[in-house]
């Protein structure tokens, strides 16, 4: 091989080797272009994708509700809707020994603190819709259906709006409806309740639960406890108070809640209450008894629960308590079988009830109720051996109850009880319960 040849041979060989490498470089650099342009396109035809489905859905709901029509000139578009629905049915077989219900001695109530007649009958059903509007509110619509003397009656318990977690909002806003935060028990529907019945301070001073129109604004505090404070704005047209003047704010209200853990399986939560406002004129005692002035309401409560094992679900100890004091200045007037003549009077009054259940099994809980009132003693005038003189008598009422729970949707419970409402006279109860819950079913409170 001469030199030339050899030379050119290396020459071919190097040139071979240079673009070998060049080639290598470019299907690198092509494969990941390509990379690149899949993924891009894979990411568009993903987009559009959803884009379609939106459409269709949209398009499907058109067709069925009308999304968008004209009205007066105006466009208006409609907003999916598709709410939780739940319905709640609870419903009573009771028997008293007293055919006719004492009369509560020393106090003026509503009619919801009536025991009703006995046998069986349709007590607090209830129907909710609930959703969120939008990214920043929540709404919720409750219709109570009860029966009283043989009438089924309807009423709006709850139709509020409230902020939701991350709305920007300094604070928690609720207004509308509601069963607003005064003591442990009045912000839960009846069917959550340990017992059939509220106890006598809700039956006197909230005839059952306060749920006037107003708005609530709370804040829980950035603190390693659980702090909360509220305040309330109402219209003051509920029981305690009643006809207002039908304008302006006409009861205030203002609390404060504390709570955390007590130990390894406990936990605790104490609140204080106060709820002030004037009224026009409430009625009590089936309209017989007018109450107008000023009424001012401090309450206490205190939840104490306690797992044994560590898991409340199948272990439980609850202990509940709430004291009330009413202070009330203004003028009562009775009339028909209560008539007496309009007395100025300036009154306290007090309550208070403890209850305490015990889960020894998941399915299985026994549960008793202690609770009893305090009225003034009125000595002479108008008002002496009326319904609103205490007489130095002190109601009273004793419930013990067990209750069987299939799952979170059902409930059977059977009660015995005993009042003394008034003096010398006990009026037994047997109740047998049941609640059934179907469709969306909230989380309870604490």
């Amino acid at each position: 091989m001469t030199i030339n040849t050899f030379r050119c041979l290396i020459a071919i060989m190097s040139l071979v080797a240079f673009s070998s490498a060049h080639a290598q470089e470019d299907v690198s650099d092509l494969r990941q272009a390509l990379d690149e342009l899949r993924s891009e396109y894979e990411q568009r035809i993903s987009d559009l994708e959803k884009k379609l489905e939106m459409a269709v859905q949209s398009k499907e709901h058109a067709g069925s509700t009308g999304t968008t029509k004209s009205v007066g000139g105006r466009t208006i578009k409609g907003n999916i809707f598709n709410p939780s629905i739940g319905i709640i049915l609870n419903g009573q077989f009771k028997e008293f020994s007293k055919r006719t219900e004492p009369e509560l001695k020393g106090f003026s109530v509503g009619e919801e603190a009536h025991r009703g007649d006995g046998g069986m009958a349709l007590d607090h059903t209830e129907l909710n819709f609930s959703a969120n509007v939008d990214d920043k509110f929540y709404g919720s619509l409750t219709y109570a259906i009860a029966e009283h003397e043989g009438v089924v009656e309807t009423e709006v318990e709850e139709a509020y709006i409230e902020t939701l977690p991350g709305a920007g909002a300094p604070a928690k806003f609720k207004f509308g409806k509601a069963l607003w935060a005064i003591g442990y028990l009045n912000e839960q529907h009846a069917h959550v309740d340990d017992f059939v019945g509220r106890p006598l301070p809700y039956e006197v001073y909230f005839n059952g639960a306060f749920n006037d129109d107003g708005i609530q604004i709370s804040k829980i505090l950035p603190t390693d406890v659980y702090q909360e404070v509220g305040v309330g704005l109402f219209r003051g047209n509920d029981f305690p108070f009643g006809t207002t003047d039908k304008q302006g704010i006409g009861a205030t209200s203002l609390y404060y809640r504390i709570g955390g853990d007590l130990g390894v399986n406990g936990t605790w939560r104490l609140g204080a209450y106060r709820l002030d406002g004037e009224t026009g004129g409430r009625v009590g005692t089936e309209d017989l008894v007018t109450f107008i002035g000023d009424t001012d309401i401090t309450a206490y409560d205190l939840r104490y629960t306690y797992a044994p094992t560590g898991n409340e679900a199948s272990q439980e100890i609850t202990f509940t308590a709430e004291h009330f004091s009413r202070s009330e200045v203004g003028n009562y007037t009775g009339t028909g079988a209560e008539a007496f003549a309009q007395t100025d009077i300036n009154q306290d009054t007090s309550g208070y009830y403890v209850a305490a259940t015990y889960k020894w099994m998941p399915q299985a809980r026994v549960g008793v109720r202690y609770a009893a009132m305090t009225s003034d003693n009125i000595v002479g005038g108008t008002l002496d051996g009326t319904v609103v003189d205490g007489d130095g008598f002190n109601p009273t009422q004793t419930d013990i109850m067990f209750d069987w729970t299939n799952s979170e949707y059902s409930r059977i419970r059977l009660q015995v009880g005993s009042e003394e409402v008034t003096r010398g006279e006990n009026d037994d109860s047997f109740i047998l319960q049941y609640i059934m819950s179907f469709g969306a079913h909230s989380a309870h409170k604490y």
